[in-house]
């Protein structure tokens, strides 16, 4: 299973943030990511995620930061691999208003408390190179 991700991240006063959303169905510290559909690049698959599932807008990366593979659990209970291309996303606009918004909570955090809070060793990596980047 092919999914795009995104690392949205924001530079502010306190230095580098990035922002996790909690999954809809256990309730635990992801990135926006979801299926790539026909005829869509992973990279605008990862902008359109980041979209629905936490009201973002902003400029995504080209190339993608890495990927990362996590056991996704389907309705029956089946888990399959998943791999996650993830592109990293400035963020440019936080929307108040988006499709997922009463589904989800979203949190802006240092690189450090995200990468602790995921529980895909293969994404904590990524944030660290995400640090290392921007």
């Amino acid at each position: 299973m092919r999914q795009a991700g995104a690392l949205p991240f924001r530079h502010g006063p306190d230095g580098l943030r990035v922002l996790l959303i909690t999954s809809r169905d256990t309730g635990r510290w992801v990135i926006p990511k979801g299926h790539v559909e026909p005829g869509q690049t992973a990279a605008i698959a990862a902008a359109v995620e980041a979209y629905e599932e936490a009201g973002l807008a902003g400029a995504v990366s080209n190339m993608p930061l890495g990927i990362y593979t996590y056991g996704k659990r389907l309705r029956s209970g089946v888990v399959l691999p998943a791999t996650v291309e993830v592109y990293s996303l400035e963020v440019g606009i936080q929307m108040r208003k988006w499709p997922e918004r009463k589904q989800r909570r979203l949190q802006w955090m240092d690189v450090e408390t995200a990468a602790a809070l995921v529980q895909e060793a293969g994404l904590s990596v990524l944030m660290h190179r995400l640090a290392e980047v921007v």
